[in-house]
C-alpha cells in the first residue's frame, strides 16, 4: 500500500477523521465542540459566516453566493452556499458568543482566539468574544488590496481578525513580534475552493501567534485553508465542517498538504 492510500484509509466512518496530528469531522459545530477534550487546543483561528452581506434585512436573507460572488457561474458562485449566514446582528452576536464561550473551554490557559469579520459586524464579534470571556486583545487588518471601487467613498479593501486569549497570555511563549497588519490579495475567483476562501499565505501568518507543534482548531473549516496552513507550518489541526462537498474538499486538501510534506522529510 503506498503513502496516499494509507493516508485515504485512515479516515474512518461516521464523519470523522485522524491521522496523528489531523483530526476532521463533519457535522454541527455546536455538538462536535463537546468531543474535543477541555484544554486540548492551542489556537482557534476561524472564519465563521459573517451574516453580512448588506445594511438591511433583504440584503442579509440573500444567498451567500449573492452576497459574496459576483453570481458568475464560472467563479466562486459554483460552489454550494453555505448555512448561518441570515442572521440579524443581535442573533450573530448570541450565536458567536455560545460558540467562543464553548470553545474557549476546549483551549488551554493563554491560549488564543483569532477570528475573522468583515466591517459590518466587527462590533458585534468583538463584543461576543468578550461575551465569552475571552480577554480582547485587538484587532488585525487584512488588506486585501482590492475592492470594488465606489466613487466618492473610501474602500471597503480590509476584513478583519478579532483576537484575543483565555485568561493571561505571557510574553514568553516562543513566539516572535508579529505584524498588525496583513496584506495578500483575495484568492482569485476561478482558484477558489468555497466562495468565500481565505488566503492560505494569511492564515500562516496569523498562525504564527503559536509555536510550531501546537494545536490549531477551525470549527468553520470550509474548505480546509485554515488546516493546509497549519500542516504546511508544523502544527496540529482539528477541523470541523457542516457541508458534506466542503468537508470532502478540505479532507483531500489537507491530504495533500501532509503528503507534501511527508515527501519533503523523505
Amino acid at each position: 500500500m503506498n503513502q496516499t492510500e494509507k493516508l485515504f484509509n485512515s479516515y474512518i466512518g461516521g464523519g470523522y477523521a485522524d491521522k496523528g496530528k489531523i483530526k476532521l469531522y463533519h457535522g454541527d459545530c455546536i455538538d462536535i465542540i463537546n468531543e474535543i477534550p477541555d484544554g486540548s487546543v492551542d489556537l482557534i483561528l476561524t472564519d465563521p459566516p459573517y451574516s453580512s452581506g448588506g445594511l438591511h434585512t433583504g440584503d442579509r436573507q440573500k444567498d451567500t453566493a449573492t452576497k459574496y460572488t459576483n453570481n458568475d457561474s464560472n467563479g466562486a458562485a459554483r460552489f454550494p452556499n453555505f448555512e448561518g449566514d441570515n442572521m440579524d446582528q443581535r442573533s450573530f452576536t448570541e450565536f458567536m458568543r455560545m460558540i467562543l464561550f464553548k470553545l474557549r473551554l476546549k483551549v488551554i490557559d493563554g491560549g488564543i482566539a483569532a477570528v475573522f469579520i468583515d466591517w459590518r459586524n466587527l462590533p458585534a464579534m468583538t463584543d461576543a468574544m468578550q461575551m465569552a470571556g475571552w480577554i480582547w486583545r485587538g484587532v488585525v487588518p487584512w488588506n486585501k488590496k482590492n475592492s470594488r471601487p465606489q466613487k466618492g467613498r473610501f474602500r471597503n479593501q480590509c476584513e478583519y481578525i478579532v483576537w484575543g486569549s483565555n485568561g493571561n497570555m505571557p510574553f514568553e511563549r516562543g513566539v516572535p513580534p508579529l505584524m498588525g497588519l496583513v496584506s495578500a490579495a483575495n484568492v482569485p475567483t476561478r482558484k477558489r475552493n468555497h466562495q468565500t476562501e481565505k488566503p492560505v499565505e494569511i492564515l500562516k501568518e496569523i498562525i504564527q501567534i503559536v509555536p510550531e507543534g501546537c494545536t490549531v482548531l477551525d470549527p468553520f473549516m470550509g474548505s480546509g485553508s485554515a488546516g493546509v496552513a497549519a500542516i504546511e507550518t508544523g502544527r496540529k489541526f482539528i477541523g470541523i465542517e457542516l457541508n458534506e462537498i466542503y468537508f470532502e474538499t478540505a479532507k483531500a486538501r489537507i491530504e495533500e498538504a501532509e503528503m507534501t510534506n511527508h515527501e519533503k522529510e523523505l
